[in-house]
Formats: structure tokens, sequence, C-alpha cells
């Protein structure tokens, strides 16, 4: 068996969407997945019971920027076509983790046993899709660079309720000189359907950061001197929000573990 590492050096160009997920779904990769696949979309995960299923659905919809829907599944299925094909969202993600009543109880690779007739899949952009044109464009993206996973943190910007879903917003960090930040909030605004245009930059106090090099989730990167964090809205939002809510039983992605569609980067793109 190849290393992960390989897997994860320097955006694997070679390694197809479906490739990676049968390596997922082997047991071969169970790590992140950030610069894999280049020009394929990610995506967040929440699996939910139906009945909370219309209030989380209103909650993205009041909050695209953390929370923007790529697609949905019907009740009890595993597959949403127009992502993948032959997508088995049971398996599919390198690790999940398993909620009741709002706190973890379990990560895992594989949810299988858990799986219910009445559970509904939301599938949400991911910022790592817009990483691809960022290096294209010649940007240095620190995690890509460093081989490990976004910085997220917890944040003091609320989100808009809905029914039971409330809390405040993740967001992920990759650190820019001044022209170059100026230059990725360019690029970034063309993709409101993974994020878009960051959120913040500079001072993380600002919006609740208490400890820049202590992300309550993914990797510290090296921020080096001169250099401004700037920070984009985070698809990990809406596991404070579960947090919140407290259903009996759902499931997410494990921060920075994605989902690798068959959607190319390209077709989100508006300008």
């Amino acid at each position: 068996m190849q290393s992960r590492t390989k897997y994860q050096n320097n955006m694997n160009a070679e390694m197809t969407p479906a490739e990676l997920r049968q390596r997922i779904r082997s047991g071969e990769h169970t790590g992140n997945t950030s610069g894999f696949c280049p020009g394929f979309v990610q995506t967040n995960m929440v699996i939910l019971p139906k009945d909370w299923a219309n209030e989380f659905l209103q909650f993205c919809q009041k909050n695209p920027k953390p929370c923007p829907v790529l697609g949905m599944s019907d009740a009890g299925s595993w597959e949403i076509p127009e992502l993948a094909a032959g997508l088995d969202i049971r398996s599919d993600i390198p690790s999940y983790k398993v909620f009741e009543n709002g706190e973890v109880v379990n990560e895992v690779t594989d949810v299988t046993e858990y799986w219910r007739d009445d559970l509904v899949t939301f599938m949400l952009g991911c910022s790592f899709s817009f990483e691809e044109p960022l290096i294209a464009d010649g940007l240095e993206v620190r995690n890509v660079t460093e081989e490990c996973n976004v910085p997220m943190y917890r944040t003091n910007i609320p989100c808009r309720s809905a029914g039971r879903f409330n809390g405040t917003m993740v967001v992920s960090m990759r650190p820019f000189l001044a022209a170059d930040a100026i230059r990725a909030t360019q690029i970034c605004t063309r993709f409101p359907s993974v994020h878009g245009a960051p959120v913040h930059l500079g001072d993380p106090s600002l919006i609740g950061i208490k400890d820049i090099n202590n992300p309550e989730f993914g990797d510290a990167v090296t921020i080096h001197e001169n250099e401004l964090p700037v920070f984009w809205a985070c698809g990990v939002t809406p596991q404070v929000a579960l947090e919140q809510a407290r259903p009996p039983f759902c499931i997410t992605h494990s921060p920075g573990c994605m989902l690798v569609t068959d959607l190319q980067n390209s077709k989100l793109a508006v300008l």
C-alpha cells in the first residue's frame, strides 16, 4: 500500500475523485483531503433525521456563507448522483463524527452500522475547492505547502437562527502578504458556493479568536512576518449549531475530511 504522505503531496493530479473515494472506502486513506484531486469540488457533510432536516435546510438558507448547500439526499438514501457516480455516503469520507444529543460519541471511518431509513444527507461547499484556483494564480496555500489540515476556529460572529438551530460561525484561516490577500479575495469572490470572499482579515481577536496558534479544529500553520491571517466562513459551522440544537442523533464529517465529488470547481465559478 502506498503511503498517505504520497497522496497528500502537492495536489496529486493523477488520482481521480473516484479512485480516491475507493481508497477511502477500502480504508487505505483516512486522513484529511486538502490538496487532493485538484479541479474537483470537495464538500462538508451533515446527516440528520428527516424530522430535523427542514429546519437545518432553513438554517443553511439563512447562512449561505458558511453553509452553502450543494446537494441533498432523499431520506434513507446514501447516494447523491448529481455529486458523484457510485457514491456511498456511509463509507466514502475518510472520517465521520457521530453525535447524540449534541455531543460527539464516536469518530469512525465508516457509518454503515449507524445507518437508518429516516436519515437525510446535506452536502455543503468547502473552502478546499478554492485552494486550487489560488495555487493556479501563484499564491501559496500554507496548509497545502505544509501538508497538513487547514486551521479552523470558533468565532463570535453570530449566525442567523432557524428553528432549533443557532450558533456562531467557524472560520478557516490561510496567511498571506497584504497584496496576496487582496488577490485571494478577488479570486474567491468568484466562488460563492464554496464560501466566497473572506469574512475577516487581520486581528483575530476582533472575531473572538484568542490564540491563532491553537485552532479548535485542524492544524496550526506557520504565519510569517508581515503576513495577515485571512479568514473564510467554514463548513464546520453546522457542527457548532448541532451542539446548540442537540438533535438526538446526527453524523458529520470530521473537520478536514471531505467528500471529493465528480463536480469540477470551474462549474461553480460565477465570473
